[in-house]
């Protein structure tokens, strides 16, 4: 027995064991299995067969949350058909409160990366419900004749449908949570867009000096584009009201009664308080994935324009005498371990790494949305893992660039009037006042002779001081504004 406890150990599963024991059977034998663990043989057998990332179920507690969730529904359905007792039903419906509660996070212990097709996910939930089921009712875990994971807990369930519609319930939940750190995120670069509303400085076009603008209009671009997001993530996450609970194994209901699925549909619309459908054809719903690579699309789009973004925030803050130097980012930590007084631009570079992986992460979704074969897509673990380490990454890494860089960013304010007066770019802004062709000239002359555009249009009379004065005002470079005909 000291080899089980030793790769419990090994593998992070952090319950406190007394070295005790019960014995516990499947098809392919006898295991022992710790007396303190509310999971039972086939989770260990996940666990020797599957060590593959080290991120296990109790990683994301709203998937462990769903499991509860959809085991309650489907106990309280098979109760009202008459397939299960009362005070069976009782003691599901009791342990799946305590599941949703997080306290039995530890015993949810098979890798996010497994064969199967979710079944080991789908009896690790099965087996801690039923072992907590048994401890409500005052008897002793593996006490299966009283609470069985298969007869009782997975009942008129496969983990065909079972799995698949837990993973969604996760997806919404988590949807809104990340939902809510975008609205944060997006409410900072607007108060920025407000603070820099009156910070004069060059825009670019293909790193070239274009015309002016503020830095105001740039944060409030960053706020507009990832405000877009909020609408397609909303969007994308309606594909997974669509369920196939009653599906069982292929779709086509076997061992389950004719009312289920109708039923446990409407009762888990009740309890998770959303407007879930049951699945028009239960066998296509069971082997199609198109939600899940709809969804993850939302995602990767989102993590594009947010490394977008960061790319500008390492752009405009570059230098700090020899780049860009626009802004200046918050100092986060010492940059180099060889040259003192370096600081680099840390949390926009995580970002940008983080937008990496969930692009990565799509490309694996897409991959295992193919590969389905048949009656059943077997690749939708790495989907599942896929997706809500994208969420995670993308909630993390926002809240991040929320908190550590947007918020403590600061403007160079003089350094960006300097560098429009200073730039050819200034002759767009001119060109309706003083004609194309001396336009050109004066960009020339300026390129050649390291002379300001400003200076060389009054040297050569082209407008007065106050004229061109008038025409540099922010005001008036950086919005529409109505000419009369040469």
């Amino acid at each position: 027995m000291e080899s089980l406890f030793a790769k419990l150990s090994s593998q992070n599963v952090n319950i406190p064991f007394s070295g005790k024991t019960r014995t516990e059977h499947d098809l392919l034998g006898n295991k022992e299995v710790p007396v303190e663990a509310f999971f039972g043989v086939q989770t260990l057998r996940a666990l020797e067969n599957f060590n593959i990332s080290g991120v296990t179920l109790k990683f994301f507690p709203m998937l462990i949350e769903s499991l509860a969730l959809v085991k309650e529904g489907a106990a309280e359905a098979n109760c009202e058909l008459g397939l299960l007792e009362p005070n069976i039903k009782d003691a599901i419906v009791e342990a799946c409160k305590v599941v949703k509660s997080g306290s039995l996070n530890e015993h949810f212990i098979v890798d996010m990366v497994q064969g199967g097709a979710g079944t080991s996910t789908n009896m690790n939930a099965n087996e801690v419900i039923a072992n907590m089921a048994l401890v409500s009712m005052g008897k002793k875990k593996g006490e299966y004749s009283f609470v069985h994971p298969n007869n009782h807990v997975n009942l008129s369930q496969s983990t065909n449908d079972a799995y698949p519609t837990a993973v969604k319930l996760a997806v919404i939940f988590s949807n809104q949570q990340l939902i809510d750190g975008l609205k944060s995120l997006i409410d900072a670069f607007r108060a920025k867009g407000v603070e820099f509303k009156d910070v004069i400085k060059m825009g670019r076009t293909q790193l070239q000096d274009a015309v002016p603008m503020t830095l105001g209009q740039a944060f409030e671009a960053y706020a507009v584009t990832l405000s877009e997001e909020i609408d397609r993530l909303e969007q994308n996450v309606k594909l997974f009201h669509e369920i196939n609970m009653g599906a069982t194994a292929i779709g086509t209901g076997i061992n389950s009664d004719p009312d289920y699925a109708p039923l446990v549909t409407k009762i888990l619309a009740r309890i998770t308080d959303l407007p879930l459908v049951q699945a028009a054809n239960l066998v296509e719903a069971t082997q199609d994935t198109g939600a899940f690579v709809m969804y993850s699309s939302a995602l990767k789009r989102l993590a594009i324009k947010l490394s977008k973004i960061c790319n500008d925030l390492r752009l405009l803050s570059s230098g700090p005498r020899t780049g860009i130097g626009e802004i200046n980012l918050p100092p986060k930590q010492p940059g180099s371990s060889i040259m003192p007084g370096k600081v680099n631009p840390v949390i926009p570079e995580v970002v940008n790494q983080i937008a990496f992986k969930v692009i990565g992460n799509d490309l694996t979704v897409t991959m295992a949305a193919e590969a389905g074969q048949l009656e059943l897509n077997v690749m939708e673990p790495i989907i599942v893992y896929s997706i809500h380490e994208s969420i995670e990454l993308l909630r993390n890494g926002m809240r991040t660039l929320k908190d550590e860089c947007i918020e403590g960013i600061t403007a160079n304010e003089e350094h960006c009037r300097n560098l429009v007066l200073n730039s050819i770019g200034l002759v767009t802004a001119l060109n309706p006042y003083i004609g194309y062709e001396n336009s050109t000239i004066v960009a020339k002359e300026a390129l050649e002779t390291g002379k300001s555009v400003y200076n060389l249009v009054l040297e050569k009379g082209l407008l007065s001081q106050d004229e061109l004065d008038n025409i540099l005002k922010p005001e008036n470079m950086i919005q529409p504004r109505r000419f009369t005909k040469k």
